[in-house]
């Protein structure tokens, strides 16, 4: 494996997920193009991907962010993933190789207008749709769920040598009672036992903030802390 190269810009950004508060993050040199060996291993290392972009926070006063992942094959439903598990037996999953399309983009706009027009990705855009999405290193997919044909709903992932990652979910915000977000970690679980990967790679966790919150959920789950992963229970 070639060395990667790390970099921290001197200026801080809006923090994405506490209020009032600045952020850094590490860059792996975005010039390299990176082979899946060393996706895996800057994702063991806690690093995430927003497009070509390998990431993790570097904040010198703050270390709200940790990296969690789920043991795949030890993952303990409780009772309303259960349920909600059994609720969406009528929808259709598939997998694709993650791609712009209009279905896609149409469903991703309509979650973002309706979810997270509070948010930074608002108001949405193809462009940032690609960016963001469809632009990754050959590894990244779409699992999408369907009712009837119609796209409702789709976890974007990636796939590393010893796990999957979920990148980003959307879905048709009419259908929020199927906690289809809930839905599509669990049934990427699985399809991770059926490959044969350890873990579900779930992004970071920050516990005061509620959008990120829910990965608490999940278990067992292991955080990424002082340089190792370790059992949170």
């Amino acid at each position: 494996m070639k060395t990667i190269l790390l970099y921290s810009p001197p200026e801080t950004h809006a923090c994405a997920y506490l209020p009032d508060r600045e952020a850094v993050s590490l860059y792996a040199d975005p010039r390299h193009w990176l082979n899946n060996e060393e996706l895996s291993h800057l994702n063991r290392l806690g690093f995430r991907r927003s497009g070509r972009l390998v990431y993790r926070p570097n904040c010198p006063t703050c270390n709200e962010c940790t990296a969690v992942r789920v043991t795949a094959k030890d993952m303990r439903y409780n009772r309303t993933m259960k349920r909600k598990l059994i609720a969406s037996k009528h929808i259709q999953l598939s997998v694709e190789s993650a791609r712009s399309t209009d279905e896609h983009y149409q469903l991703f706009e309509q979650y973002i207008n309706q979810r997270h027009h509070d948010g930074d990705m608002y108001p949405p855009s193809r462009q940032q749709f690609n960016e963001f999405l469809t632009e990754h290193f050959g590894n990244t997919y779409f699992l999408n769920a369907r009712i009837d044909g119609v796209l409702v709903g789709c976890m974007v992932f990636d796939v590393f040598d010893d796990g999957v990652s979920s990148v980003y979910c959307f879905y048709q915000p009419k259908l929020e009672s199927l906690s289809l977000g809930t839905v599509l970690i669990c049934r990427l679980t699985q399809l991770a036992v059926w490959l044969g990967l350890e873990f579900n790679y779930l992004g970071y966790l920050v516990k005061d903030c509620r959008k990120m919150a829910y990965k608490e959920q999940y278990s067992p789950l292991q955080a990424w802390r002082n340089d190792k992963w370790i059992d949170r229970g």
